[in-house]
């Protein structure tokens, strides 16, 4: 079977069975609604750009979300939202610890010097307080994942400094980390400033394994996120091959312009997925990407989702 027509066949949902199917399920509460096609081997996916659920409120992207088979949302960073998205079984796949003092927009939740940068020895004050704060309050919500983001290079800091400020904020996070079940997920960021930082600390997949060797925790792992792993360093497949026990979540997104993950791009993501399933990862996989204009957004997700259904 070719790629078109296997993309064909695993689309076609007939769709008054599909919508009888569905009433059917609504009839019974958000918790009986579940995905009609099986997602193989890479069940755990979620979203980390909610817009591809298409528009509506926080309540109708949930349901879209259920209806698919997505288990969670990346970048739920509002815990106000979290007692929703439980309601139709799906849970922060990712939290990324936003700063209350950041001005509106701010992007990453970046703020003061040294949030969301664990590179800078400034993370090591209020970010580290909050951080732990943060490991209580996702263990006592069900959320399983926490971000790591390491932040730049500069003047004043260098890759070997910015290494060792990281390892001693995963140090002195580690063992509550391991106390309370809560993975935390230091991101691979390209540092072409596309889509990230210029001169980010963690742009090559070997920086971040010696970081995760150092500190020497079942709970400090990595975000190996493909689409910035391709920009900086390509070999995605033999990369993830040789350190799919240091990678606890992956995100994907197609090159260039981080777009669905289809014949567009240059990436072939179901050879991506066959890899990572025959691993045996059981982490999550997240769809962290943008539509291309002028296309729908849940059809392209729907579409992507069924070429990493191996």
């Amino acid at each position: 079977m070719n790629r078109r027509d296997f993309l064909a066949r695993a689309l076609a949902v007939p769709a008054v069975a599909a919508g009888a199917s569905a009433r059917s399920a609504a009839a019974q509460g958000p918790a009986a609604v579940r995905s009609a096609t099986p997602l193989g081997r890479l069940s755990k996916q979620a979203v980390a750009v909610r817009a591809l659920l298409g528009p509506g409120s926080l309540e109708e992207q949930c349901q879209r979300a259920q209806q698919i088979g997505i288990t969670g949302f990346d970048l739920a960073d509002n815990p106000a939202e979290w007692p929703t998205m439980k309601r139709y079984g799906l849970v922060c796949t990712m939290w990324r610890l936003l700063d209350p003092q950041a001005p509106p927009g701010a992007r990453g939740g970046t703020g003061r010097p040294g949030w969301n940068a664990t590179g800078m020895k400034e993370a090591q004050g209020v970010y580290l307080e909050a951080y732990h704060a943060g490991i209580d309050q996702a263990a006592a919500s069900g959320v399983p994942n926490m971000l790591l983001q390491t932040g730049v290079r500069g003047p004043n800091l260098s890759s070997e400094q910015g290494m060792d400020n990281t390892v001693a904020f995963c140090n002195a996070v580690k063992a509550h980390a391991e106390d309370k079940n809560i993975t935390l997920c230091m991101e691979l960021v390209n540092s072409k400033g596309l889509q990230g930082g210029v001169g980010t600390l963690f742009d090559h997949t070997s920086w971040g394994v010696e970081v995760i060797k150092r500190v020497n925790s079942p709970r400090v792992k990595i975000l190996y996120d493909v689409f910035h792993a391709q920009i900086m360093e390509g070999f995605i497949v033999q990369t993830i091959r040789d350190n799919i026990q240091h990678f606890a979540h992956i995100h994907f997104g197609g090159v260039p312009g981080r777009h669905e993950l289809d014949e567009t791009q240059e990436l072939n993501y179901r050879f991506i997925a066959q890899a990572i399933a025959d691993l045996n990862f059981q982490g999550y996989v997240a769809h962290e990407w943008q539509v291309t204009p002028g296309k729908d957004p849940f059809e392209m997700l729907k579409k992507s989702m069924a070429i990493i259904n191996v």
